[in-house]
């Protein structure tokens, strides 16, 4: 076993303990070191992990976690999201209840995203997500004294037990069928599973758990319930951390252990994504709630990123890892705004982000950043991401009528997003009257992390290729063999045509 490649993970979990020890002997009155002892360590880590990443793969426990160009490309927007929002929370520490196990609960779920990234088996796989999950139980209703709270995490408990259950399930008929849940043990014998109905259902199983984590239609009911009654600081890591943890898993199933089942249903993620974008988008038009707001902007966005595996192809799946990395620093810089102005006004509807532009220029600036490259305006991520997207399906498809179907709704989508993420933004700088101007005190770790956030979004917009180059090459290293057991070999004919 090679413990070293588990190292960022082990540090994690440890720092997330030992924020739960340091509770015991620092004062109440001094809980923001918490925070910063927290978001430090974990820079430290980023910081290493970047230092650390080498060519090359290597594999732990058997062949089920894998270390390759995959895992540290999302293993690094993890750990940036991680830091985004513990910098965030610090000026919250006062009005937490138990704010030390909030940033352990962070820890503890940002540790079963980085297993995630770096599952190659369903067991692990399923493993990562429940520990991702089971975390967001409790910080979705962690603020015990809130109704809203506490019926959002009801909610979510309920609906993610039974996701759950039909991961498990399908994972069993897998197993059954395939005698073997390693990723790539599947990809070599997939030519004869695909025919096997009772490995199909499996799947079909295993992608209802997923779409239930990535928030996709008909599996999306959850998620505006869920954003509306969080904590502003638990719903912008749910919208980012968790949501790519769940597409970088769907990547591996998709791309790495079924590419060519992946080839021959191509349609049905291309049917799916249009429906999503549709319900999405068409739901958000009316809502006063910005979070809720938020939650039907976020399925929408899992619409466009399954339009990425309905492309089936190198570039669709470079296409779909380059979108989510724009797409969290986006939603992070949003949510800097709306967790400010939730936590001043105490409320999240419209109205109360009325003359933002005047009460604090920060937060209007993250606001509008965020929102705008979600509206997919250029030259921000946003932008960039729905251009790949939309491009991989058209040159890599076809003209088939589902294929014009979908890039019709696509673009639908984005107009209908430019009318709701703009009534925001016409609050913040014209609204029709506003009641209080009073200033709204900015922190430095705010500004820090707002700093980290709209960088990301603009440079990604700005700078696109270096980031689609590391998606390119994080995909195209599914085809490498990640089995201890298997000698390494050049990629199968089947598994080249199907990417």
């Amino acid at each position: 076993m090679n413990y070293s490649l588990l190292t960022v993970e082990i540090l994690t979990a440890l720092l997330g303990l030992g924020v739960l020890l340091l509770d015991l002997w620092i004062p109440a009155t001094s809980r923001k070191l918490l925070g910063i002892i927290a978001a430090t360590g974990l820079g430290v880590l980023l910081v290493y992990a970047i230092g650390s990443a080498a060519p090359g793969d290597g594999t732990a426990f058997g062949g089920m976690f894998v270390v390759d160009a995959l895992s540290g490309y999302a293993k690094g927007f993890f750990l940036v999201a991680g830091l985004i929002v513990l910098l965030l929370s610090i000026d919250s520490a006062d009005t937490i209840h138990g704010y030390a196990e909030y940033c352990a609960l962070i820890l503890f779920a940002l540790t079963g995203m980085l297993f995630a990234a770096s599952a190659n088996d369903f067991v692990l796989m399923f493993v990562a997500l429940e520990l991702i999950t089971v975390t967001f139980y409790i910080l979705v209703s962690f603020q015990r004294n809130r109704l809203s709270s506490l019926e959002a995490g009801v909610k979510y408990l309920i609906l993610g037990a039974l996701a759950s259950g039909f991961m498990v399930f399908g994972i069993a008929l897998i197993f059954g069928s395939a005698n073997t849940t390693n990723f790539y043990e599947i990809s070599t014998a997939q030519t004869a599973l695909i025919k096997s109905p009772v490995f199909l259902t499996g799947i079909l199983l295993t992608l209802v758990g997923l779409g239930f984590k990535i928030a996709a239609f008909p599996f999306q009911i959850w998620a505006p319930d869920v954003y509306q009654g969080a904590p502003a600081l638990t719903t912008s890591f749910l919208a980012t951390g968790s949501k790519a943890a769940g597409f970088v898993l769907l990547a591996r199933v998709a791309f790495e252990a079924v590419p060519e089942l992946t080839a021959a249903r191509g349609h049905l993620f291309l049917g799916i994504g249009s429906i999503t974008i549709l319900y999405g988008s068409l739901c958000a038009i009316p809502q006063r709630s910005v979070k809720r707001l938020m939650g039907y902007s976020s399925i929408a966005n899992a619409g466009y990123l399954l339009l990425g595996f309905g492309a089936a192809s190198l570039a669709g799946g470079s296409a779909v890892l380059a979108y989510l990395g724009g797409y969290i620093f986006t939603v992070l810089a949003a949510f800097i705004g709306i967790q400010v102005v939730v936590s001043h006004q105490e409320s999240d509807d419209i109205s109360a982000f009325a003359g933002l532009a005047r009460r604090s220029p920060w937060m209007a600036a993250s606001l509008t950043v965020g929102l705008v490259s979600l509206a997919g305006i250029p030259p921000l991520a946003g932008f960039f991401g729905k251009l790949m997207i939309l491009k991989a399906v058209a040159v890599q498809v076809g003209t088939s009528p589902m294929v014009i179907l979908s890039l019709l709704v696509a673009v639908l989508g984005v107009v209908v997003g430019l009318y709701y993420y703009l009534g925001v933004l016409r609050s913040v700088y014209w609204p029709r009257s506003v009641s209080d101007l009073s200033p709204i005190p900015v922190s430095g770790t705010t500004k820090l992390a707002l700093i980290f956030a709209v960088l990301g979004t603009v440079l990604i917009g700005v700078l696109p290729e270096t980031t689609y180059q590391g998606a390119r090459q994080a995909v195209a290293g599914l085809a490498t063999p990640k089995s201890p057991a298997t000698p390494a070999s050049p990629p199968s004919a089947t598994t080249q045509a199907a990417k």
